[in-house]
């Protein structure tokens, strides 16, 4: 049961962490939801401004935080390289001064506490699906290392502050997640497909669209998340959560124009510096040990995701 358990989510306005919201809400838990606005946007969680046990916050996490809570998921990072190198010094800062507060904060207050880390610990991948064991291929000095290295040194913090100050902690790797409330200027891959399909513009592709990601829908995510957290103390992680279907990006592209009718035409642009060929968790982990895996296939999800969309491009149509 989670019952009055007093949940904190940072970043809890983001995409990803109003729907664990709502999720948290929904099991009879307080939530205290904690987002300083970069990337999340108070639309995210406006429906829930009313509940009970619903709370909202504006507070950056490089700043100490003084609340008396039992759990946290520390969600708060821009997520996608348009709004992580838009200030990279401050994503940054965002991964480890942010894991500091909330370590201290997990610490005083003797809380359990989440880390949402990512797949891009993993870099560009020589390994492939990728394990948790594998320790990445990351470039410490390129123009993705702010995002990549700052949740690496995140992740070393959470198994410090386990090791010395024996701290409740769970690591999870997030790889490639879609569905509602994406930011539709992202700049990531689906939301980047479906905006300019259900606009009839272009669909852009980089290099020959041969790359490949795995997409998790955003639920089945979240699930996977609250079972990391509800899992025994000794489930440490970190692991890995997402979908093992692996897609090529082309693939991607023609489904959005099937689902969308759309006459978008593909065209093709060269690939970004670092940018991963290949993405593909190895889930046996969250499989064997939490109970975890996705059940959303790619196009129901996407039809969801397009809906979405098309509604809130309707909304700002009609309001222009």
């Amino acid at each position: 049961m989670h019952l009055e358990r007093r949940i904190l989510i940072t970043g809890g306005a983001g995409f990803i962490g109003s729907f664990l919201c709502e999720r948290l809400l929904e099991s009879g838990a307080n939530v205290l939801c904690a987002d300083n606005f970069f990337t999340g946007t108070r639309t995210n969680v406006a429906h829930l401004l009313n509940h009970p046990r619903f709370e909202l916050m504006r507070h950056d996490v490089c700043f100490p935080l003084y609340v008396e809570v039992d759990e946290i998921y520390n969600m708060a990072c821009p997520a996608s390289p348009i709004h992580y190198q838009f200030d990279p010094v401050q994503t940054t800062k965002t991964s480890v001064h942010g894991a500091i507060n909330m370590l201290g904060l997990a610490k005083r207050v003797k809380a359990k506490i989440l880390q949402a880390s990512t797949s891009e610990v993993y870099g560009d991948p020589n390994i492939h699906p990728q394990p948790e064991e594998y320790w990445g291929n990351v470039n410490p000095i390129g123009p993705r290392s702010c995002y990549d290295e700052g949740k690496r040194c995140a992740e070393t913090l959470f198994f410090d502050y386990h090791r010395q100050h024996k701290l409740r902690i769970k690591v999870a790797r997030i790889f490639n997640t879609y569905g509602p409330r994406m930011h539709p200027n992202d700049g990531r891959v689906v939301s980047n497909f479906i905006v300019q399909a259900l606009k009839g513009e272009d669909i852009t592709l980089y290099g020959d669209g041969s790359q490949t990601r795995s997409f998790c829908y955003v639920d089945d995510l979240v699930r996977g998340l609250i079972s990391l957290m509800d899992s025994p103390d000794s489930v440490t992680g970190p692991i890995n959560i997402g979908n093992p279907g692996e897609f090529t990006i082309r693939q991607l592209a023609e489904q959005v124009i099937d689902l969308t009718g759309s006459k978008s035409q593909l065209v093709f642009r060269p690939l970004p510096q670092d940018d991963p060929k290949q993405r593909q968790p190895n889930i046996t982990k969250a499989r064997e040990i939490l109970g975890w895996e996705p059940t959303v296939q790619l196009r129901d999800g996407l039809s969801k995701t397009i809906a979405y969309f098309d509604g809130m491009l309707s909304g700002r149509m009609a309001a222009e």
